[in-house]
């Protein structure tokens, strides 16, 4: 069976009653609910679910209405950038779901968010039909307050060619499977943590497929952020990532107190990471008790 995975952005991180609205919504769609991570700094939410393509498209029009029916941008304030209620969704293959299948269940999530929604559509990464829609930060620019005049100058995919008046606009788009990882500085300067981030994403000469932000907390008093998406792990690990943080973070006579992982990451990457810190080149999942005993498991089913 092919699957695909998707984690829905919502510019909501806040109200327990919109996170469990947006849950529930997704949950009879038929799609496996994997999580949800929410940041009242960012004031984001991160929801992850798989399941067939029919599936996936059902959920994410269900979660996308209760995101429009109960976030206003008007009001939102929060330090991640965004241009909508549900700012981005990616979707991803898992196992040997071709990537065209991937981007022809995006095509058309962003048609029905346009036709049932009245949401203007930005078609994304793999997804984009233009070339400087490739990059979600492009996207982005400018965020929701300026979308009016960024639509009628570069007119989205689907949908009007104006923002919906309290959910914005949308990026939809098929994509590779990516690690979105913070790191905690000890200090309340945030122009370190964008020094830091300048230097290690790749864009600036750093880390290949590594994006970054420096942003500032609230809820994390005395401490800044260094916010990051590894787009591209096997080449760039995690580890790596971190370590360049931690030096960085030295230079400028600061510490990481602590890290954090926002949705999912691959089993690969617990490995890598693992394999790293223990100077274990040879780790692989069988040497984990576990997973050894759940593919002897798999071995043994029958199927019908």
């Amino acid at each position: 069976m092919q699957w695909i995975e998707s984690v829905p952005n919502f510019s909501e991180g806040k109200d327990p009653q919109v996170l469990t609205a947006l849950v529930k919504a997704a949950e009879p769609c038929g799609v496996t609910v994997l999580g949800m991570d929410a940041d009242g700094d960012h004031n984001r939410s991160v929801l992850t679910l798989a399941g067939t393509a029919d599936a996936v498209i059902a959920a994410l029009l269900a979660t996308a209405r209760v995101a429009v029916e109960h976030i206003d941008l008007r009001c939102h304030r929060g330090v991640h950038p965004r241009i909508g209620a549900v700012d981005v969704i990616p979707l991803i293959p898992m196992g040997d779901t071709p990537m065209a299948t991937v981007i022809d269940v995006s095509r058309e999530v962003g048609r029905r968010l346009g036709e049932d929604l009245g949401l203007p559509v930005y078609l994304y990464d793999r997804s984009a039909t233009k070339a400087r829609h490739r990059q979600l930060a492009d996207v982005r620019r400018g965020g929701f307050s300026r979308l009016t005049g960024r639509l009628s100058d570069d007119p989205p995919d689907y949908g009007p060619p104006r923002p919906h008046p309290t959910a914005g606009a949308v990026a939809v788009g098929a994509r590779l499977p990516l690690i979105a990882f913070n790191c905690y500085l000890a200090t309340a300067d945030v122009g370190i943590a964008r020094r830091i981030a300048a230097t290690v994403r790749g864009s600036g000469g750093g880390l290949a497929g590594v994006k970054a932000l420096g942003l500032d907390t609230v809820a994390q008093a005395g401490a800044v952020q260094v916010s990051m998406n590894l787009v591209d792990y096997p080449q760039t690990p995690l580890p790596v990532v971190v370590e360049m943080v931690r030096r960085e973070a030295a230079r400028w006579g600061t510490t990481v107190v602590r890290t954090e992982l926002v949705g999912k990451m691959p089993l690969t990457a617990l490995f890598d990471t693992a394999s790293y810190y223990l100077q274990l080149p040879a780790l692989q999942e069988m040497d984990v008790v576990e997973l050894n005993l759940l593919s002897a498991e798999l071995r043994h089913v029958r199927l019908p």
